[in-house]
């Protein structure tokens, strides 16, 4: 596999409502677990969306371990205009994914809803797999590109689940 999508919740979808919860530190413990067993794999590109939450902090692993494994990072945003009414922190955040190695836009402005329809599409055919934070249990936006990733033939998907945070939170520790 050479290219990895993140995909995931976005914080407030999962009750996390600021920076500093322990929950964030042990997604990102799992995180950087499954990201290593990636790149061990010969993962060479890993994809975002632009999305806070789940993809956000799998960028800032990533930027941590990028100086010692020689992959690269691409955002492909869905509109020009994505962010641009974040709040400063978030601001933030939208500056780290137009700071990865490739960034394109997949269209200037909203027109219809096809778009997200085409740009689901573009964006898994694109990729080799995906890495999910998603239960179905737990439905979202989301929902409607995990489906079209399970209709594509030979599409890797990882999920992480509550059940990985679980064994990750026993095993965490803050040092």
């Amino acid at each position: 596999m050479t290219s990895l999508l993140i995909a995931g919740y976005k914080a407030f979808e999962i009750g996390l409502t600021s920076e500093k919860d322990i929950r964030i530190k042990v997604i990102k413990e799992a995180v950087r677990r499954d990201l290593l067993r990636f790149l061990e794999e010969g993962l060479d590109w890993i994809v975002f969306m632009g999305n806070l939450g789940f993809e956000a902090w799998v960028l800032e692993v990533a930027n941590e371990l990028k100086a010692d494994y020689g992959f690269q990072t691409a955002t492909i945003f869905l509109f020009e205009n994505h962010g641009q009414n974040w709040n400063e922190a978030n601001q933030a955040r939208l500056a780290a994914f137009k700071q990865v190695d490739f960034v394109k836009y997949a269209y200037p402005s909203y027109q219809n809803p096809s778009q997200f329809r085409d740009y689901n599409h573009f964006i898994i055919q694109n990729t080799d797999g995906a890495y999910l934070f998603y239960d179905e249990e737990q439905e979202t936006k989301l929902n409607y590109l995990y489906q079209e990733m399970k209709k594509q033939e030979q599409y890797f998907i990882k999920k992480l689940t509550f059940d990985d945070l679980n064994e990750a939170a026993e095993n965490f520790s803050e040092n």
